[in-house]
């Protein structure tokens, strides 16, 4: 077990993994926080609408990779920060392997990762807190992680700007008359108020 993995879950985002039958699964989350040392153990907060959840509660075991800066956006287009009941959610991969507990972990674009077996359950209304022992990690290289904020301000595309609407406003109910020309007889079709209560934008 390589103890310096627990120095890479600290904060970040993680792809969390599991399985059930022959089927594995994943999605990301936000929450991964060591609670003892010895035994080294850590816990995951999972939305009960989540499938892994499911998975986790029924298999008792977990992977957790630790993303790094170097993710690309189709990693979260992939996993997303849900997982659905019938979407096959891990790649077909062959540089991805599976730890001593069964479950694939993501090796690529993470700087570690984590085993865990479920050692209590605490619910906390539309999620469950998972505390589990950890069975085994590694640490695959000195990438730095991945933060919440590094991902919004580098990762995630940025919204395109909406094309602005180029016309006439009425100041009385905001309509919006689209043209190069107002007519001088235009009446709003809204509040009919004629041209003089309308303005250039």
């Amino acid at each position: 077990m390589a103890g310096n993995a627990m120095f890479k879950i600290s904060y970040g985002l993680y792809v969390l993994t599991a399985k059930d039958g022959d089927k594995d699964n994943g999605c990301i989350i936000n929450t991964l926080i060591q609670q003892t040392d010895s035994p080294k153990r850590v816990s995951i907060t999972v939305n009960k609408q989540n499938y892994t959840h499911d998975m986790i509660k029924n298999s008792g075991v977990f992977n957790v990779s630790v993303l790094t800066v170097n993710t690309p956006f189709e990693i979260f287009k992939h996993f997303g920060f849900q997982s659905g009941r019938t979407a096959q959610k891990f790649f077909k991969n062959p540089n991805e392997t599976r730890s001593e507990n069964g479950v694939l972990y993501l090796s690529s674009c993470s700087n570690a990762f984590i085993s865990g077996k479920v050692c209590e359950e605490i619910d906390l209304g539309t999620h469950t807190m998972f505390i589990a022992d950890v069975t085994e990690s590694e640490v695959f290289n000195d990438d730095e992680s991945l933060t919440y904020s590094y991902y919004h301000a580098n990762i995630k595309p940025k919204p395109q700007p909406q094309e602005t609407k180029k016309g006439y406003r009425c100041k009385i109910c905001g309509y919006v008359y689209e043209g190069e020309e107002l007519p001088g007889n235009f009446v709003c079709p809204v509040c009919k108020h004629g041209a003089d209560d309308f303005e250039k934008i």
